[in-house]
């Protein structure tokens, strides 16, 4: 054998047998539009809580909770690299299922929220220390 096959079966070429599985590593563009896009998604939030905007608080609490469920699919596709081309489309049915997880957890926080107040026993101090 010659010290050049040696050479090139040892991994001289390592750098060559890149192959595009449709996975994105990511570019500073794509990084910076991911990047301004979560500084708007949670300064608008925020600007809704403390400027009291709505006069309802639950209108603002499913405003606030879009605005989050929006972010998350934003976090998933320019800092997770998430498509329909990515690992032959599993990372799309994550993001799917991540969705699906999503809503379920936020409208089982919601409904918990909203009938926290109607199924917990009103009782004053009084009534607590006659308690056995």
């Amino acid at each position: 054998m010659s010290a050049h096959t040696d050479t090139a079966g040892h991994g001289a070429h390592h750098h060559d047998d890149h192959h595009d599985d449709g996975a994105s590593h990511g570019s500073l563009k794509e990084y910076t539009i991911g990047f301004v896009l979560s500084v708007i998604l949670t300064a608008i939030p925020f600007w809704l809580v403390m400027g009291k905007v709505f006069d309802q608080s639950s209108t603002t609490a499913l405003v606030v909770l879009g605005f989050a469920a929006v972010q998350i699919v934003v976090h998933m596709i320019y800092f997770l690299h998430m498509n329909t081309r990515s690992e032959g489309g599993w990372s799309m049915l994550a993001l799917i299922f991540t969705l699906v997880l999503v809503v379920i957890t936020l409208s089982g926080s919601l409904w918990v929220m909203f009938h926290m107040n109607t199924n917990m026993m009103p009782m004053s101090i009084h009534e607590m220390k006659n308690m056995p």
